[in-house]
């Protein structure tokens, strides 16, 4: 009688590694900003609606970045293999954050959270490459839920980062300065757990056929969603500073929606395996959007952080699930798919923060761009199941 394999003992250690991929380059690099940015208004004299250009400058480098790194003719060009490139990227992040302590400048500040948009999402293209590769050689797929909790691990630990340094009279400037610090240690964390692996051939990818209505609609309503969860999740802070209700509950809420996201991509796909990924798609944006609107139509601070928990409890699944869907309506090979989803994507959390600073600047509120962010998270929500057919909302 043959005996089965066992899956490889080394595969835990490195879920473990890309999890602190993600705490780097996303919960640290990317949206450590947003606990940030209350300080720089205050101190470093930005307005919000700078600070909305400057976050939008990081999402389309990540929009930007997420497409080059897709691209096997770009990638060919780059020294070194996958794992080469996944540290070198996060040590690009751990730069970048330092960085922004440097300056006070908002073009400069642009250009910098440019360059951090970039290795971000060649973090997180690679490091998925490498982390999940041997995830699913090992057959374990539920590390892949520990390996996106790294993002909820990094905002919230940004929260407590911040708060800790402010309790202890930094200022923003130091607080970017352990920012990469702290990147840097993870650097070094990803490069002991993260081990060479086989570079896997690759096939020539096949012609997609023409893509059907729901996949289009499915592309419109992944762009929504981007234009829906980002301005909550880049303001939230600074809509909390400037509120004296809300103020002495600042850390809090941040904290919340980071530590909402750490279960949040193995709950909505387990939702998923039961009831289909469109219509656990669609819910999941349902509740974002109510989330979204509790943390401007209340000055209660618990109302504030049950908003913030329901945003941050579904954007990372609804990333995962939305990319699920496309794969599965996709004729052909998925790549484009996923480069169009990516492009939709990073064009509405690109528009986002620009939108609601500008309005802010103007009105002295976040409620009507956050308003608005609400509505585009129920049109995303209905776009994702209307056309309905049964072949196109099958569970995972």
């Amino acid at each position: 009688m043959s005996q089965v394999a066992s899956p490889s003992p080394t595969v835990f250690p490195v879920a473990i590694g890309g999890l602190c991929s993600l705490v780097a380059s996303m919960g640290i690099a990317r949206f450590m900003f947003t606990p940030i940015l209350p300080f720089m208004v205050e101190d470093a004299g930005l307005t919000p609606g700078e600070g909305g250009l400057i976050a939008s400058a990081n999402f389309l480098a990540y929009m930007i970045g997420a497409l080059a790194a897709a691209s096997g003719r770009l990638n060919a060009l780059l020294p070194g293999d996958r794992r080469t490139i996944f540290l070198s990227a996060i040590a690009v992040s751990a730069i970048t954050t330092a960085a922004m302590g440097l300056f006070g400048n908002v073009a400069i500040f642009m250009i910098i959270r440019f360059i951090s948009g970039l290795s971000s999402a060649y973090v997180l293209v690679f490091g998925s490459a490498l982390v999940m590769d041997r995830i699913n050689a090992a057959g374990r797929p539920g590390l892949v839920a520990l390996y996106f909790s790294g993002v909820g691990f990094g905002m919230a630990g940004s929260a407590l980062l911040v708060a800790g340094l402010a309790a202890a009279g930094a200022d923003w400037r130091t607080f970017w300065y352990a920012g990469g610090l702290v990147t840097v240690a993870l650097l070094a964390v990803c490069a002991v757990l993260v081990d060479p692996a086989p570079e896997p051939r690759r096939s020539r990818p096949t012609v997609s056929a023409r893509p059907s209505r729901q996949l289009v609609a499915l592309y419109v309503s992944y762009g929504l969603f981007g234009f829906g969860y980002v301005i909550t999740t880049t303001f939230i802070s600074t809509m909390a500073r400037m509120s004296p209700a809300l103020s002495p509950y600042e850390t809090e809420i941040w904290a919340a929606l980071g530590f909402a996201a750490i279960p949040s991509v193995a709950l909505w796909v387990a939702a998923a395996r039961r009831i289909g990924n469109a219509r656990t798609y669609a819910l999941a944006c349902l509740v974002e959007a109510c989330g979204v609107a509790l943390t401007v139509v209340s000055d209660s601070g618990l109302v504030v952080v049950v908003g913030g928990m329901m945003v941050g409890g579904t954007f990372i699944a609804i990333t995962a699930v939305g990319l699920m869907q496309a794969r599965l309506l996709t004729r052909g090979d998925p790549q484009a798919s996923v480069a169009l989803m990516t492009a939709s994507f990073g064009l509405g959390q690109m528009v986002g923060p620009t939108i609601a600073g500008l309005v802010h600047d103007v009105t002295g509120s976040f409620t009507l761009p956050s308003l608005a962010a609400a509505t585009a998270l129920v049109v995303a929500s209905g776009l994702a199941i209307l056309p309905f057919s049964e072949a196109e909302t099958e569970a995972v």
